[in-house]
């Protein structure tokens, strides 16, 4: 009997070894993968998703030609722009997600860059997905949303707000008045309305909600949430840091009893900071109307808030310029802050100029009072304010006529151009 340690009995042992792993690797070399179709290559790509907008490339737009020979496959991908820093990201999740296919052996990209009209539907689709996917707020889904931004502080944008949405009351609408300028909060007093804020307990509500502030206009009425009307007097600091000036936007968002509005104007703070975010998250259906005044250096810093729109998918809806010119009693014109700020501004983002507010003391002595200058109407202040307030009224649907049609929201969805400069990228 021969021993399991016999060497002649290993050898044939390891050689019949060898002959089957040879026989398998022939047999296998003569099975090899048939190719991905086009389709299976675009279903893989579906799990790579563009960091910045939130969803796959294939559904954006960007993949593009498929070609396929010798275990290579070749795709041409769009980018929003050339330069896009999340490129190396991109490209490395195509390739990861392509090669676990057994026929594909290497992954080549052919970069490319969109046209206006690509870009615009690609930020369509991302504003629609960020509307889709916000969280749920107690500010009623058929109020049109306009945030009044600025680039800086000191441009006015606070006596815009006021003005504005005095001006939208006055004209019969209710009107939400948000003072998110946590920090330089001002509304109260310019508005007239120091009381302190309460709660009450509301029907299906398991905790109180705050009670907006209320002030008749005409045939309208404002609502007005404000810090200012949380703390005991108007000089004193909020120390607060960006995580709770968010909160605090969040709670104006989330356990106010805004009731049926209109419109909700919300006063920013200036900047592109943490309140802007957060603001951009929880309302992605916010237009911004932007702040300036003319002096080109205000102008160049405005421009960062139209970034931030175009990065967090926002609309910018027009541009305001805010102290644009001092006209003295004998008819005399005196450019104090220089000229073609807001004009400059609205050609670089591609939007419209929506009026220029002179500079008036009556403006200033109003806020100071509590009444608003639109409401005297007296003076060219007052009548920009009033003509900027009827033509958002003209531009926004009438929601009993918009049930069921997504007409509004293709509206909001209008993407901002903004064209090729040295400071902002297109």
């Amino acid at each position: 009997m021969t021993s399991k340690k016999d060497p002649g009995c290993l050898h044939t042992r390891h050689a019949s070894r060898h002959f089957r792993y040879r026989r398998t690797l022939h047999f296998v070399s003569q099975r090899v993968p048939p190719a991905p179709t086009e389709e299976e290559v675009r279903n893989l790509l579906r799990a790579v998703i563009d960091p910045e907008l939130g969803d796959n490339i294939v559904d954006l737009g960007m993949a593009g030609d498929i070609t396929m020979a010798d275990g290579i496959v070749t795709i041409g991908v769009k980018l929003t722009i050339r330069g896009c820093p999340l490129r190396a990201q991109i490209q490395k999740d195509i390739r990861s997600r392509l090669e676990v296919h057994p026929w594909v052996q290497k992954v080549k990209i052919d970069w490319g860059e969109m046209t206006a009209d690509e870009r615009t539907a690609v930020m369509s689709r991302a504003r629609w997905n960020a509307r889709e996917n916000a969280t749920d707020t107690a500010v009623p889904t058929g109020a049109r949303i306009l945030a009044i931004a600025s680039g800086k502080g000191g441009v006015g944008k606070s006596s815009v707000t006021v003005n504005l949405a005095a001006a939208l009351a006055a004209a019969g609408k209710t009107v939400g008045v948000l003072d998110a300028d946590i920090w330089g909060f001002s509304i109260p007093r310019m508005l007239g309305m120091p009381d302190r804020l309460e709660a009450q307990k509301i029907d299906g509500r398991d905790k109180p909600m705050i009670m907006p502030n209320e002030r008749r206009v005409g045939n309208g009425l404002l609502k007005v949430v404000s810090t200012g009307m949380l703390v005991e007097d108007e000089g004193t600091a909020l120390m607060w840091r960006g995580l709770m000036l968010t909160k605090a936007v969040e709670q104006f968002l989330n356990d106010v009893q805004w009731g049926h509005l209109d419109y909700l104007v919300i006063d920013m703070p200036p900047g592109t900071g943490d309140v802007q975010m957060g603001l951009a998250r929880m309302l992605p259906r916010t237009d911004l109307l932007i702040v300036t005044t003319p002096a080109v250096s205000a102008q160049k810093v405005a421009i960062r808030a139209a970034d931030m729109a175009r990065r967090s998918f926002l609309r910018v809806a027009g541009v305001i310029e805010n102290m644009s010119a001092f006209e003295c009693d004998h008819g005399e014109s005196y450019a104090l802050f220089g000229t073609g700020g807001g004009q400059a501004l609205a050609d670089e983002i591609g939007v419209e100029l929506l009026g220029q507010v002179p500079i008036e003391p009556t403006v200033a002595a109003g806020g100071d009072a509590g009444q608003p200058v639109v409401l005297d109407g007296i003076g060219k202040a007052a009548e920009v304010f009033s003509r900027i307030a009827a033509r958002i009224i003209e531009e926004t649907p009438d929601n009993d006529d918009m049930n069921g049609c997504s007409a509004r929201d293709e509206d909001v969805a209008v993407g901002v151009t903004v064209r090729r400069t040295p400071d902002l990228p297109a």
